[in-house]
């Protein structure tokens, strides 16, 4: 029960982090934690001390005055609040109109935006948090001066990250900027994944003898605990070999790996494998690449449909396509895992590059072979490519394709 807790909590801890409300749940409560221990001191010794006589001229000794201030703050940054959600909702909808539900998940895991919200709900927990200690009082040096100063500094950072926020919100709607961001995403996932110069023959002499193991619910398979899995492999002396690629959906019951071993294997091992398999919804980029070479090609094929008919963006898509594509054929991931003693343990199944070049780049071909501008556009890609693609394979199918493509 343990075991199915702590995968449930991995499955959803990914969206969790995502989420657009994570960072700013997390600043909101930190100001919170902020304006407890700034009370602290406000009320202590040394803060009544401060207030009396180093820094007269900043006490603030009427209470309605501190009240007042915090409650005009409070409504006023509220307002400010509500309106740059509402823009970030207005952008998140021209995407997905425009473009591809898929880039959502990139837009909503801005940092930026995140923390600028976060920073607008903190000053608004950190001034109501602020009305409930203000004191009706004679003596000046119980009203919690120096937080209201602080909660006015505040206010002003949030008016200079406003300003800012609207020039940023008018740049990240720009197709451009969205497209630049899924391809700098890819690329240095890509980097990471693949970063062998030349493809690996796999050499494993694999036993006759194998269990085939079968997915225990239907889902996206989302890649592996590899310590998890590295660790069960050693222990029962298994070689483990994917029948599919990170990405696929997996339906229940179908074969998603063989076991190589001479021995049974039980039901707790099975269990025990299946806690190191992730499976739930969503694209991460940084999960798996090939997710950014899906979420270009689609934004390419809704850019070409005759709703939008926007092919200067399909056209960005290519050539941010065409860009990670070269990379990919000149770099190769590693196919196998080995353990802390070097026996491979470990065999995946990775997408073929030729593969991949197909499915990203055929279906924007079939989409926009009657405009002349992406067939132009891909003529000159394809052309630039053949000399850089090392692979003799891989420079007659962007050969072969270039044909096509003039030949339409």
């Amino acid at each position: 029960m343990k075991k199915r807790v702590l995968k449930w909590v991995r499955r959803y801890y990914t969206n969790v982090v995502n989420s657009i409300a994570f960072y700013p749940a997390l600043i909101a409560l930190s100001f919170l934690v902020l304006s407890y221990l700034l009370l602290l001191f406000d009320f202590s010794e040394p803060g009544k001390n401060l207030k009396a006589k180093l820094l007269d001229f900043i006490s603030l000794k009427d209470a309605s005055t501190a009240r007042t201030i915090a409650s005009t703050i409070a409504g006023g940054i509220l307002s400010l609040t509500v309106f740059s959600f509402s823009m970030v909702m207005l952008l998140l909808n021209q995407a997905a109109s425009n473009m591809t539900n898929r880039v959502l998940g990139s837009l909503i895991g801005n940092r930026f935006q995140q923390i600028v919200l976060g920073f607008y709900i903190g000053t608004i927990v950190y001034a109501l948090f602020l009305l409930s200690t203000i004191r009706d009082i004679d003596s000046g040096v119980y009203v919690p001066a120096l937080s209201v100063y602080l909660l006015i500094l505040l206010t002003i950072i949030d008016i200079f990250l406003f300003i800012y926020f609207l020039h940023y919100i008018t740049q990240s709607v720009k197709y451009e900027t969205i497209i630049e961001r899924i391809y700098t995403k890819t690329l240095n996932e890509l980097k990471s994944h693949c970063h062998l110069k030349t493809a690996a023959p796999l050499q494993l002499d694999l036993p006759d003898r194998y269990t085939d193991f079968t997915a225990r619910e239907s889902g996206y398979f989302q890649g592996i605990e590899q310590e998890t899995l590295l660790n069960l492999c050693t222990r029962h002396n298994w070689i483990i070999r994917f029948h599919y690629q990170v990405g696929s959906f997996i339906v229940y019951g179908t074969p998603i790996l063989s076991i190589y071993t001479s021995k049974p294997v039980s039901e707790e091992m099975e269990i025990q494998l299946d806690l190191a398999l992730n499976f739930y919804r969503g694209e991460p980029i940084e999960k798996n690449p090939y997710y950014g070479f899906k979420q270009l090609t689609e934004v390419a094929v809704k850019a070409l449909s005759p709703g939008i008919n926007d092919p200067g963006t399909a056209i960005l898509s290519l050539h941010a396509l065409i860009d990670l594509l070269t990379y990919r054929f000149n770099h190769h991931p590693t196919r196998t895992i080995a353990d802390e003693h070097g026996t491979e343990r470990i065999i995946l199944q990775e997408e073929v590059v030729e593969e991949l070049f197909e499915k990203s780049i055929a279906p924007i071909w079939d989409y926009g072979k009657e405009d002349r501008l992406l067939q132009t556009a891909m003529q000159q890609m394809l052309l630039q490519m053949i000399p850089l693609v090392k692979t003799e394979e891989g420079k007659a199918l962007i050969q072969a394709y270039y044909q096509k493509t003039v030949q339409s």
